[in-house]
């Protein structure tokens, strides 16, 4: 919406300009030119920074090649240096222009959506294995995870709230209808970000993915009866050996725990809540600004949860516990750059639900998990067995089903609506 927004004020304002200078506007290239403009559908946005390189090309790229012929056959209406360059556009080739009005009609992101949308991917992945193994390692001298989950986002909210102050994204106005469809959201994060962090400070990194690792049916069931939108047999086949696999691959690390275990559930519920509700939410706001307001909202709901639960705990002898283990100083290191580390790639992964649908986004989830899980035995220095490798393979094999059938059901329906 942002990008639409900057877009269309563009628009306005070379509208207003034409009506001021009457004389160029009859001249059909300058006619041409205000047509041709493009209009977004959303602003691409990485890490708050909007991408608008389509229009960019065409104000540099169109307007000479488009002029010139018009300047030429009437060379009186043009004056001094103007008439110069004009005919000196005029003299280039005309398949040149051609060619370049081509390619800057569609820029890079129009262009080759699938790498755009993998490298979203690529992004959401590396930054959640960074935040997984250093969130990992402070819950083993620090395991307070209210009060973590409420440094994760703080440090969200202080990166959200600088990123507005420089305009880098534009802050988006906020409503009372947005605001409602904002809140559950919102609670639903909050919720999903507290009991995860309980999971993840209560049993094994592994154990709590194998959990999560169900996330995908939670979401597909919710499609089919909450949204209305049926799941055909074949996707819930396919997504079997997804979790068979992610199950498998973290079955070295396991160690039950009924905290962990009904933490990880809860979580799954919450976050597939969260999905279907931010999917609805972004028709009235880009996802950056979205994501932004969540965080804000979310931080308002996992304060008093903290100061109750672990509040008193923290006072008497937790602090001064992490601090006498690692330092002041790394402690406070630690928890900023998990802050900054889980922010961005849930941003990210906001991002990346904008781009794909619910469904697609959980599977998306599974193989994050594999990732993680391989990454944390690598650093925390565990085993890999055969049935690790074994149990990766089934996921990644899983994941291909699945977009193989969904890419093929969706050539289908393309298909039919063409005849």
């Amino acid at each position: 919406m942002a990008a639409t927004a900057a877009i269309s004020g563009s628009s306005s304002g070379m509208a207003s300009l034409l009506r001021l200078r009457r004389p160029a506007a009859r001249d059909p290239a300058f006619a041409f030119h205000a047509s041709a403009r493009p209009v977004a559908d959303g602003g691409h946005l990485i890490w708050g920074r909007q991408l608008r390189p389509a229009l960019l090309h065409l104000d540099r790229c169109t307007l000479p090649s488009r002029i010139a012929p018009a300047a030429v056959a009437a060379p009186g209406n043009m004056k001094g240096p103007l008439r110069t360059v004009v005919a000196s556009a005029a003299s280039s080739s005309p398949a040149e222009g051609s060619d370049s009005v081509g390619e800057a009609k569609l820029g890079f992101a129009a262009k080759y959506p699938a790498l755009v949308t993998g490298f979203f991917f690529f992004m959401w992945y590396f930054l959640n294995v960074i935040f997984n193994i250093l969130n990992k390692k402070i819950y083993n001298y620090f395991p307070y995870p209210y009060f973590v989950s409420v440094i994760h986002l703080f440090v969200g909210v202080v990166y959200c709230l600088v990123s507005w102050g420089v305009g880098l994204p534009k802050r988006a106005p906020i409503d009372s209808n947005i605001l409602k469809l904002l809140i559950p959201v919102a609670v639903c994060h909050a919720l999903g970000h507290v009991t995860s962090n309980v999971s993840f400070a209560a049993v094994a990194v592994s154990f709590t993915h194998t959990i999560k690792a169900l996330e995908p049916f939670f979401n597909a069931a919710a499609s089919q009866f909450i949204l209305g939108q049926p799941i055909p047999l074949t996707l819930w086949l396919s997504l079997a050996p997804v979790v068979i696999g992610v199950s498998l691959a973290s079955l070295t690390e396991l160690s039950f725990n009924w905290l962990g275990f009904i933490s990880a559930m809860i979580s799954n519920i919450s976050f597939t809540y969260r999905s279907i509700y931010s999917k609805k939410a972004m028709t009235d706001m880009d996802s950056t600004n979205v994501y932004a307001y969540i965080s804000i909202i979310a931080l308002f709901v996992c304060i008093p949860p903290a100061i109750l639960i672990e509040g008193p705990q923290l006072m008497q002898h937790g602090f001064k516990d992490a601090i006498a283990k690692v330092g002041l100083t790394k402690f406070i290191s630690d928890l900023f750059w998990v802050g900054m580390f889980y922010h961005l790639y849930n941003q990210l992964a906001t991002n990346t639900l904008e781009r794909v649908a619910p469904l697609t986004h959980a599977v998306g989830n599974v193989l994050k998990r594999v990732f993680v899980i391989g990454f944390s035995i690598v650093i925390f220095g565990n085993k890999i067995s055969t049935q690790t490798g074994i149990g990766t393979c089934i996921a990644i094999a899983g994941v291909a089903l699945y977009s193989y059938i969904k890419a093929k059901m969706e050539e289908e329906k393309r298909q039919m609506k063409s005849a």
